[in-house]
């Protein structure tokens, strides 16, 4: 930017005063101050396209690294061991199925297994005497 002191803005002032003359002046610096101030508004819409631009600019580098992330799925060995078993096969619990009767019979496929029957569970009484 042009760096002017007030002794190089009085000097400039008194060339206009002559030149122009004092009938004049006033409407000479009404021209100017619209041209600079169409000069700023030009200025200021460049800068705002500019800064616009850098920003696509940025948001397209994003865009790219994401997708470039999604396509190399670095978590993909992650996932697969996430959904395998923690127990291998062959020790996986036996869960007791029901019977129609109530009792509880084990599925085992090494050996025939007994049924085995519902205990029956006796409430103690209240008043502290054994059952009967």
């Amino acid at each position: 930017m042009i760096d002017l002191s007030w002794s190089h803005i009085l000097i400039v002032l008194v060339v206009a005063l002559v030149v122009v003359g004092p009938k004049d002046l006033p409407r000479l610096m009404h021209m100017i101050g619209k041209w600079l101030g169409k000069a700023r508004a030009m200025a200021d819409q460049f800068k705002k396209s500019f800064d616009e631009m850098s920003r696509q600019a940025e948001l397209d580098e994003l865009r790219a690294e994401i997708n470039a992330l999604r396509n190399e799925r670095p978590f993909t060995g992650i996932e697969q061991t996430l959904h395998e078993p923690v127990l291998p096969p062959d020790a996986a619990p036996k869960l007791p199925a029901i019977s129609e009767t109530g009792a509880a019979e084990v599925q085992d496929e090494t050996h025939d297994a007994a049924p085995v029957l519902p205990v029956p569970v006796v409430a103690a009484p209240h008043d502290g005497e054994p059952p009967p």
